[in-house]
């Protein structure tokens, strides 16, 4: 029972702060700084912003660890690593490249960037449902 509370708690922690990221959070910052602030300031949230998913997805994972729905949390603790360590440097280094003029860094960029906001939604839609799996 206990674990199931844990499991539950955190995918709803995972799951709302991730919404509440994609949903408010990114859209605000960009539409009430300067683009160079917003730049900024969300290079500087996204790291803390992946701690807090990679946290939440493993305590999920560890909590249902004998369930099918375990490893899929598993799963996206896995891409959670990957974004924020391998994507997201490579992303920053290509946003640079676009603003001092590289077409190519800018098309790159933009691909990139596609794929990092699909695998988020991804993660979403696996983080919500797993929590509706286990929640009910």
């Amino acid at each position: 029972m206990i674990v199931t509370i844990i499991a539950v708690f955190a995918l709803a922690l995972q799951l709302g702060g991730m919404v509440f990221f994609a949903a408010v959070m990114a859209p605000m910052v960009f539409t009430k700084l300067p683009a160079s602030e917003a730049g900024r300031f969300i290079r500087a949230v996204f790291p803390v912003f992946y701690i807090y998913v990679l946290v939440t997805s493993l305590i999920a994972a560890l909590a249902l660890a004998t369930q099918w729905d375990g490893a899929v949390m598993a799963v996206v603790a896995s891409l959670t690593i990957w974004l924020r360590q391998g994507l997201m440097p490579r992303i920053n280094t290509l946003s640079d490249a676009a603003r001092s003029g590289d077409l190519a860094a800018k098309r790159h960029f933009d691909a990139a960037h596609r794929m990092s906001v699909a695998l988020n939604v991804a993660q979403i839609i696996a983080t919500g449902v797993v929590l509706a799996r286990v929640a009910v």
